[in-house]
């Protein structure tokens, strides 16, 4: 995999602290100079260093001279009727990644990416589909979530953050993990953990460190198949892991973290929606304090696999629920603007590039 590109000059939100420490030194400013600068990225809102207007006009010349705010450009912005925004982001020295932005009733939820590309191969996932490229940086994950936040009205605010973009969180760990903690701390965005959910294919080893290390974010496990056998075959990452040690990291993470897990499982017309794979998921999840994510499948072009008709849907949701299982089924937002991981980066051609746009 190749490796994050440097940053020439720095990115400020690679490490922020360290990097407004050093640059408070350099010019013998006071502690309070650095704090304003993050009231103004994850309270105040501002989209560029003129906006910070507490900090003196000759300073904010030279801050912007220093190091850089922004490390990615708005390829494209779309909008759908529900209110869900999408951001296909150019990055520094190429490659493209997506974000969205989901709006409920009462929630304000981003959904942001870790890796550009996807080396899981689940098969019916656009975002995998040309294999991965390299992981994002901190600063590259933290830049998602503050360019989503600018697309709100004053009014609204940030209420969760789901790591379920385009590629494997937990392949990213080192990068993503203080990113997190920008969006639970009360100096960053203020999310609370129990408002944020890192959703992973399964990888054991990195689900025990999240364990080792306390952490208490909600995890969301993409289960899509009942059995190995069918697993193997749309998740092609599982016949090195197997769902056995998956789920028992699962419940090793559930007794350090309290956290209920979730299990995604996206439903595929005449693959893995029959009744019986409804009864085998309802027997793997016996017994677990858990939720089911049921996801009827979002279509990807050149793809082949379908989203399963209403009564198939209703007759797997019957199943489980009359398992005394906890079940979801996930309503479908932005499907007109492609909003499903990696459908508008495959969308984007030299020919409909549109008007790059940065705040």
């Amino acid at each position: 995999m190749v490796s994050p590109l440097p940053d020439n000059p720095p990115h400020l939100l690679n490490s922020i602290d360290s990097v407004l420490e050093t640059w408070s030194k350099k010019h013998r400013l006071p502690r309070f100079r650095s704090q304003q600068v993050r009231n103004w990225l994850f309270n105040k809102r501002a989209a560029n260093w003129d906006q910070m207007t507490d900090l003196p006009k000759s300073l904010r010349c030279e801050i912007a001279k220093e190091m850089q705010l922004w490390s990615t450009e708005i390829l494209r912005h779309t909008k759908a009727d529900d209110g869900t925004e999408k951001l296909l982001l150019k990055l520094t020295g190429g490659g493209q990644i997506e974000c969205v932005l989901l709006r409920g009733r009462v929630r304000r939820t981003i959904c942001v990416s870790t890796q550009v590309g996807c080396a899981m191969g689940c098969v019916f996932c656009a975002s995998g589909l040309d294999g991965v490229e390299r992981n994002l940086t901190t600063g590259e994950i933290i830049e998602q979530m503050l360019r989503l936040q600018l697309l709100l009205d004053q009014q609204e605010r940030l209420s969760h953050v789901v790591v379920m973009g385009m590629g494997e969180p937990l392949a990213n760990l080192d990068a993503l993990m203080p990113a997190l903690e920008e969006a639970n701390s009360p100096e960053g965005l203020n999310i609370g953990a129990r408002r944020i959910t890192i959703s992973t294919v399964g990888l054991p080893l990195s689900i025990d460190r999240l364990a080792r290390e306390d952490a208490t974010y909600r995890l969301a496990i993409s289960l899509h198949a009942p059995n190995d056998v069918l697993r193997n075959q749309l998740v092609p990452v599982n016949d090195r892991i197997g769902l056995a040690a998956i789920m028992q990291s699962a419940d090793d993470y559930f007794d350090v973290s309290g956290r209920r897990i979730t299990f995604e499982y996206v439903l595929l017309a005449e693959l893995n929606d029959e009744p019986k794979h409804a009864r085998e998921l309802a027997q793997l999840l016996a017994g677990r304090e858990a939720l089911i994510n049921v996801i009827p499948y979002n279509p990807v072009v050149g793809l082949p696999y379908r989203t399963p008709n209403i009564q198939r849907q209703q007759t797997f949701r019957r199943i489980l629920e009359g398992a005394g299982l906890q079940v979801r089924f996930r309503h479908l937002k932005g499907d007109r603007i492609d909003a499903a991981c990696g459908q508008l980066r495959r969308s984007q051609t030299p020919n409909m590039q549109g008007s790059p746009m940065t705040p």
